[in-house]
């Protein structure tokens, strides 16, 4: 590696270290590093836990887990000058460990590293935010087989790569980067480069036939739940016409909510939520502006005894100070809407609480578009 000078118009080389020379060590500082910043590693990754142990039945520990985009676990091990004879053995372990981690299992682990950051924010809300998902009952995490490794080191020996590509094809999805510290002028440069597979060869080092496989499962999975929902809407859409003024614009979609205006205040609406869990009536706060959404939903908990006097059950308030939406919901566990048995039932519950939640909230529509003091043609919605 090379410095380039551009007022000499020359480069200067930088001197390559190995982690010793340079005192540093694999759980203070290169782990730290890759924590800190995993975008290092070519990809958005979510650090969920470092030095985990919480296995059944052993004390091993693994150095950080992750997960990638498609809400899949990886397992990170890092080394310093020498990735050892045994690391695959032992990433392998580690990899069979976390394949049993639930979701709930896993959040908890998350929630747990949050703590011990000082970060006060709710798991399944980064969660949501992460995978861009709305609702976390959706999110599906850990499938089956899809367990990720990723190993750090300066130098692999030559059983551990030959060890990672047998394994690869087998379609374990293996990474190794190679990570190189260098100096100049007592400034400390660090390296970290994807080795296997080499980022130009990597669809063809994982075999195409199960890759093409996972894709078409996937797609599969995806039309059918997205027809089963524009099913289910289209049937609720149906069914309301005549019993409320909500919803009357409204198509069915492939999404599991569906949003109505009614109020007449830009960035507010009611919208019906559906997921394998339960079901739910809610009332979005979702300005552009986060401090007028929190605005808007202090004003109307003012009213929240009469609101949910009105209601005839207590309502979920949640202001949620970490994220820019508000809302204020009434949700039934339960229910799962892939079982079209149930359809009639979760159709008469979001029916019968949306008016409810209408009903209850409108009198308090006028000091609430008040309550910003904005021009009412700018409030309105357009």
């Amino acid at each position: 590696m090379f410095l380039i000078d551009s007022i000499t118009n020359t480069i200067r080389p930088l001197k390559k270290q190995t982690f010793t020379e340079l005192k540093f060590k694999e759980r203070a500082h290169l782990q730290e590093w890759i924590a800190s910043n995993p975008e290092s590693l070519g990809e958005n990754l979510l650090i969920i836990q470092k030095e985990f142990s919480k296995f059944s039945d052993t004390n091993e520990r693994l150095d950080l887990l992750a997960l990638d985009k498609e809400g899949n676990l990886v397992v990170i091990e890092n080394k310093l000058d020498d990735s050892g004879r045994d690391v695959t053995w032992q990433a392998l372990k580690y990899a069979a460990y976390c394949s049993t981690l639930t979701k709930d299992q896993i959040e908890e682990i998350f929630q747990s590293y949050l703590k011990t950051k000082g970060i006060d924010r709710v798991a399944s809300e980064i969660l949501e935010e992460f995978l861009e998902e709305k609702s976390y009952a959706e999110i599906t995490l850990n499938r089956q087989n899809k367990q990720r490794i990723i190993f750090i080191a300066a130098n692999f020996r030559k059983e551990v790569t030959s060890t990672v590509l047998w394994l690869m094809n087998y379609n374990i999805q293996l990474q190794c980067f190679k990570a190189v510290p260098y100096e100049l002028d007592g400034q400390h440069f660090l390296t970290l480069d994807q080795i296997i597979p080499t980022k130009d060869a990597k669809d063809y080092v994982i075999s195409m036939a199960k890759k093409t496989q996972e894709e078409v499962s996937t797609s599969e999975e995806t039309k059918s739940r997205h027809k089963i929902r524009l099913s289910f809407w289209a049937d609720l859409l149906k069914e309301i016409k005549g019993k409320s003024n909500l919803f009357q614009a409204s198509n069915p979609t492939k999404d599991h909510w569906l949003v109505a205006g009614g109020l007449n205040i830009q960035g507010l609406s009611y919208q019906l939520i559906v997921t394998m869990t339960g079901a739910s009536v809610l009332l979005s706060f979702a300005r552009p502006i986060a401090k007028e959404n929190k605005e808007l939903f202090d004003t109307l908990l003012q009213w929240k005894i009469e609101i949910e006097h009105s209601f005839g059950a207590a309502l979920e308030w949640e202001r949620a100070d970490g994220i820019k939406s508000s809302k204020l919901s009434f949700t039934e566990k339960g229910p799962n809407y892939f079982n079209q048995e149930e359809w009639p039932y979760i159709i008469s519950f979001l029916i019968k609480n949306v008016n409810k939640l209408e009903k209850s909230v409108s009198p308090y529509l006028i000091p609430l578009k008040e309550s910003l003091n904005l021009v009412k043609d700018t409030f309105l919605e357009e």
